[in-house]
């Protein structure tokens, strides 16, 4: 159950896919490569070996205290210690400013190791860009180097047990004191470490309900509750009206603690406001949507180790005959069916892991001023987060059927990543919701402006793999051609019928949400065919590793990409079955 980090595949597609070298980001692809090489280190060394410990010894609620599974609360002070909670943020706040590419790269890498770990730092990377963005001066002097750091830690508090998805149903409600503050009551469920003994003080952002502020979502706001308050020269106070109730019992993730969270009971919680009033939502999305490119690397960092555990259980498990060998015994992996789940699996892989990177070379080429890059970056969020953590599951759910039997026995570990990965396709927006997402937010607000960009930019990869000669690429060539032709008349027909059948297309949205992912999948992977077959024509590289790469993007193409047209047919003339019953006739 050992983790590898995947560094040559990372280090391949920064280098010769997403393009780390071109952009002027402070950082050349050489020291990029040693930071994930110290990262891999780290996370194979230090957080690995904690993974199993964490679901077998999940966090405990002691006496009002949450004890953080052993182990974890050493690590997390090494990971502080070493920077690596600090990587992306602005230098100005204390953090590296290095790439959202490499911040993305190791989010893989300690998603991988520990997923129930990796949470933490996660939401508080992703609280401390949105006191960075919406937080007032006060707030960024005494809460943010603390964040950026990773000294103290920030959860993320939206859910309410009659609020899940809409927010609008929130009742958790504020209203202003006499100091000029707020005062905040409520509860909040599913909070992921929303309590634990790994930092000092927690600095909980709140969705919250101002008093006297419309209904519905937009009379929500933003708050800031310290877990412990923070004087006026940083130094920490008394203990806030804040307390976890209750932890929850859950499927997998054991390792991290999700709380039930009470805010204020008498008086109410000390509680600040961020950003403007009944702007909680727009606030919000800033924090939800880093998330969601986190929870799409989770998906990735978990789908890399269960298919790193049923690789190696493959080569090691010898089990029958294997047609058209004269050897007695041999491993599994020579069975072709086995060989089959082993390939398709490796070939989603690395198709999610360049589209994750992609959306972050984006992300920085936003920041270096393109005008394009953040229209793209939204575009990819939804498919990142969806389409990543479904392929978690999947891969899991393969990588137990590749064990057999012993898959189903927790002795071998592999179960667990089945059990830790089926929440991601629900948290952070359930993946039907990013669906939607991606039809009415992406597609029909700017009438396919955004999409049509990407078609093009799918039309000249396609134009380069048609002057290719080799085998791999001149197979991949018509599959790419077919599939961008279908998201293409799929997203015309879409927004042609959004007026007059507006349930119809939110019927379609999650094939065509799989249909996007896939195509850009392909396109992906059609690149890094393109960009191996380069290296290999200029006799740079290790000639196994790149022609494995071609390999690779042909199987994408011809065992997923292949189902393009079908998923348009669908999108076209599928909704209708799908609306048609009543619903005592479910």
């Amino acid at each position: 159950m050992s983790y590898t980090a995947p560094l040559d595949d990372i280090a391949f597609v920064l280098r010769h896919v997403v393009g780390l070298p071109e952009l002027d980001l402070g950082l050349g692809i050489e020291e990029a490569e040693a930071v994930l090489a110290e990262a891999g280190r780290f996370a194979a060394e230090v957080l690995a070996p904690l993974n199993r410990v964490g679901d077998r010894q999940p966090a405990v609620l002691e006496n009002g205290t949450v004890r953080s599974s052993p182990g974890f609360a050493e690590a997390y002070r090494l990971f502080v210690e070493n920077g690596w909670n600090a990587v992306s943020a602005d230098v100005e706040h204390g953090g590296n400013g290095l790439p959202d590419m490499l911040a993305a790269a190791l989010t893989e890498l300690w998603n991988g190791a520990n997923m129930a770990f990796a949470l933490c730092p996660l939401l508080t990377q992703s609280a401390a860009e949105t006191l960075a963005h919406y937080g007032d001066a006060r707030q960024k002097r005494l809460y943010l180097p603390r964040l950026v750091s990773g000294e103290w830690t920030g959860p993320m508090c939206l859910t309410e047990p009659q609020a899940g998805s809409d927010l609008g149903a929130i009742r958790c409600a504020a209203r202003a004191s006499e100091d000029g503050r707020y005062r905040l009551k409520g509860q909040k469920i599913f909070i992921t470490w929303g309590d634990h003994d790994m930092a000092e003080n927690l600095v909980h952002m709140v969705l919250a309900r101002l008093e006297g502020g419309p209904p519905g979502s937009k009379g929500l706001s933003l708050f800031l509750v310290p877990k412990r308050m923070v004087r006026e020269d940083g130094a920490l106070g008394s203990a806030n009206a804040v307390r976890c109730v209750g932890l929850e019992h859950k499927l997998g993730l054991h390792g991290s603690p999700t709380a039930l969270m009470q805010y204020g009971e008498d008086a109410g919680a000390y509680a600040e406001l961020v950003g403007a009033p009944h702007r909680g939502i727009e606030a919000m999305f800033s924090m939800m949507n880093r998330a969601r490119l986190g929870i799409g690397l989770q998906g990735v960092g978990l789908a890399e180790r269960a298919y790193q555990q049923a690789r190696a259980y493959a080569l090691a498990r010898v089990q029958g005959r294997v047609v058209g060998s004269s050897d007695e015994a041999l491993p599994i992996l020579h069975h072709p069916d086995v060989r089959r789940m082993l390939m398709v699996s490796k070939a989603k892989l690395e198709a999610a892991r360049a589209m994750a990177l992609e959306a972050a070379a984006m992300s920085d080429r936003a920041r270096l001023g393109e005008a394009s890059a953040a229209a793209r970056l939204d575009l990819l969020i939804p498919m990142v987060k969806a389409t990543a953590t479904d392929l978690a599951v999947e891969i899991a759910s393969t990588a137990i059927q590749i064990h057999g039997g012993a898959g189903f026995i927790e002795e071998t570990g592999i179960a667990q990543a089945y059990r830790d990965a089926r929440v991601t396709p629900i948290y952070e927006g359930t993946n039907g919701i990013q669906a939607g997402d991606l039809v009415t937010r992406k597609l029909l607000r700017d009438g396919g402006a955004a999409m049509a960009a990407l078609i093009r930019d799918i039309n000249r990869s396609y134009g380069a793999l048609a002057e290719e000669t080799g085998e791999e690429l001149r197979a991949i060539a018509p599959h790419l051609r077919l599939g961008r032709a279908a998201l293409d008349r799929s997203g015309q027909h879409l927004i042609a019928t959004e007026a007059s059948e507006p349930r119809r297309v939110l019927a379609a949205s999650y094939p065509y949400l799989r249909l996007a992912s896939m195509v850009v999948g392909g396109w992906l992977m059609a690149r890094v065919g393109l960009a191996a077959q380069a290296e290999l024509g200029a006799g740079r590289g290790n000639e196994r590793f790149l022609r494995a790469k071609l390999v690779t993007a042909r199987c994408f193409a011809e065992h997923v990409l292949v189902e393009a047209e079908t998923l348009e047919r669908i999108i076209r003339g599928g909704g209708a079955s799908l609306l048609a019953l009543e619903p005592e006739q479910f």
